[in-house]
């Protein structure tokens, strides 16, 4: 991934590089090429304006002969070219040349027939490009009128072959394109510094999800190195591990536990179903006795898996929750139980609380499942006679506001040990009924934690046992 990631970055570079240098190149070779015509035919005035008095004939004895101030001329054509490569030729007003940079032997040979002369001698000043046929190759060319007051008197052309120019040119580029190398370098290390900050942390988590894969659920992203997007991800990554870590722990002890649970009622179910087969032929009333105790061991084994079904289907990934009325679930809750309270004379009610909805957040028929299995565990342990009162109260702290609803018995209550270990699965009180499958508040415990509340046991004042269930308000 590096590596891809290195060679998109510098494909990116080298587009824009080639999108922008590219168009400059071409623009720096044309002005280069301006600059240069430009400063010829500057060259050119001034040379011209040099030779002035000469093509026109206005010279005198005290400036020198004729033939002096030719010599002058040429002098003045050699230096410049000595100066700056440049072929100068000087002609009069016919176009016959005068002076030429470095050929003497060409003086008087007629240039008329060059159109950059004829230009010049018709009074426009020209510079271009041509192919010349006396040099074989291309030149550039600056070639200006010499005028003495209205008339031309003269012309001076300036020539530099076209290779020249393309150098000159090509050295300005060729620097672009030293710079354009360095930006693409630097644009090269600072993509695979980018690549490696995204991609090392990327090949460490990596390295981690196969530790987990292999069965090491301890391992751990680091977190702490990366671009915020990968630091994200390693987050969510440690957070699944630790879920996933703390299903199988309860997973592994739901199954230790359950095997542990239902092997008494299984075993006892064989020996009892043993016995009555031993006794089916000589004892027969003994051997219905042990049957009907094999029947009502079945029916402990079958509360005892009916309610880790429910606590596995409790256990299950998190359910959204909705508002639900908590005045009447309690209500419809005590009006159900109430017949099964009375027959023992146990006194179920509610206490009266203002009328109105009182809405608060639980998961699907959560909260119905809480109360049944706390008016279960309260009727099944309060002496006959007794009450049992379920009340609601409201209450805010710095987490929320709540709606806690308290299941209030008389029974024996519990120890403070116990209570710290009530919630656990498959606990029951030493003298808690045979019957008991011990997942009965774990249940409701889970339940209530899934519902974003919570569950909690404490002592009753004056004895017994308060079960508060605590809900956000919605």
């Amino acid at each position: 991934m590096k590596w891809r990631l290195l060679a998109a970055f510098v494909g990116v570079t080298i587009m824009v590089l080639a999108a922008h240098d590219i168009p400059l190149s071409s623009y720096i070779r044309g002005v280069e090429r301006d600059r240069l015509l430009a400063s010829l035919e500057r060259d050119a005035f001034v040379i011209g304006g040099s030779g002035e008095d000469f093509l026109s004939g206005r010279y005198s004895s005290a400036d020198g002969d004729k033939a002096g101030s030719a010599a002058q001329l040429q002098a003045t054509a050699d230096l410049y070219r000595a100066r700056d490569g440049a072929q100068v030729v000087v002609t009069d007003s016919n176009g016959v040349a005068v002076a030429v940079s470095d050929d003497s032997s060409r003086v008087g040979v007629d240039y008329s027939n060059r159109p950059e002369i004829a230009s010049a001698i018709a009074g426009n000043p020209i510079t271009g490009e041509r192919h010349s046929t006396t040099l074989g190759a291309d030149i550039v060319y600056a070639a200006v009128p010499v005028r003495s007051g209205p008339d031309v008197v003269g012309a001076v052309r300036i020539t530099y072959p076209a290779a020249v120019v393309s150098s000159r040119a090509s050295s300005k580029v060729r620097g672009l394109v030293l710079v354009a190398l360095i930006s693409l370098a630097g644009a090269a290390v600072a993509a695979l510094l980018l690549a490696a900050s995204i991609t090392s942390p990327l090949a460490r988590l990596q390295r981690t999800t196969e530790r987990v894969a292999s069965g090491d659920l301890s391992s751990r992203a680091d977190n702490d190195e990366g671009p915020p997007e990968v630091r994200q991800l390693a987050d969510s990554f440690n957070t699944m591990t630790g879920r996933v870590n703390e299903l199988i722990d309860e997973q592994k002890a739901f199954a230790g536990d359950a095997s542990h649970q239902l092997r008494t009622p299984l075993t006892a179910l064989r020996l009892q179903l043993e016995r009555a087969g031993d006794l089916v032929d000589t004892d027969p009333t003994t051997a219905r006795e042990r049957i009907e105790a094999a029947t009502a061991e079945t029916e402990r084994l079958q509360r005892l898996v009916e309610g880790l079904l429910m606590l596995a289907r409790a256990d299950r990934a998190d359910v959204a929750v909705e508002p639900i009325d908590v005045r009447a679930v309690v209500d419809e809750r005590v009006e159900m139980w109430a017949p099964l309270a009375a027959e023992r004379g146990i006194d179920l009610t509610a206490t009266p609380t203002p009328a109105g909805p009182l809405w608060a957040k639980s998961v699907p028929n959560g909260f119905e499942q809480i109360i049944d299995n706390l008016l279960d565990n309260a009727i099944s342990i309060v002496p006959d006679n007794s009450a049992i009162d379920l009340a609601i109260d409201l209450h805010d702290d710095a987490h929320g506001s709540w709606v806690t609803v308290h299941v209030l018995d008389r029974g024996p209550g519990m120890s403070d040990e116990q209570l710290a270990d009530a919630l656990h699965r498959f606990w029951r009180a030493p003298d808690a009924p045979h019957e008991g499958s011990g997942l009965g508040l774990a249940i409701a415990d889970h339940l209530a934690r899934a519902s974003g509340g919570s569950l909690a046991l404490a002592h009753r004042p004056g004895g017994g046992l308060d079960a508060a269930i605590h809900l956000s308000r919605a």
